[in-house]
């Protein structure tokens, strides 16, 4: 067993990956035909969006919609960064709320959030510094 996808539901594929692109400069890999699947060039791991339509046919009991949700799911991307406060900077002006500016972890990580404008809950982070 292998971790392969995190698949997030949104209303526009296609604008979820424009903003990751805006925001975060993560790079489209893949949009399907319909507009109804795409995938980021995330390495391995595949960060990827399908349309509420796709996720209303797989899941007929529903779901909650991270963008029609008040509060952020309990659940988050983290995206490891050197420059923290530059990234949150450049995601909140490419459309992101800001949730917690960056701040210094007691371990030494500088973390922060947002949330997309889709819903996603997204964490900016410096690596985790390797101890002594």
């Amino acid at each position: 067993m292998r971790f392969g996808y995190t698949i997030i539901y949104v209303a526009d594929v296609p604008a979820s990956l424009a903003f990751f692109g805006r925001a975060f400069g993560v790079e489209t890999r893949y949009l399907h035909d319909s507009s109804d699947y795409g995938e980021l060039a995330t390495g391995d791991t595949v960060l990827a969006f399908a349309a509420h339509s796709v996720a209303n046919a797989l899941l007929p009991q529903g779901y909650v919609a991270a963008d029609q949700s008040d509060r952020p799911l309990g659940m988050e991307v983290a995206l490891v960064t050197d420059d923290v406060p530059a990234a949150h900077e450049k995601a909140v002006a490419a459309g992101a709320v800001s949730l917690q500016a960056p701040v210094r972890q007691p371990w030494g990580q500088t973390v922060s959030h947002l949330r997309c404008p889709d819903g996603l809950l997204v964490e900016l982070c410096s690596p985790v510094p390797s101890s002594p």
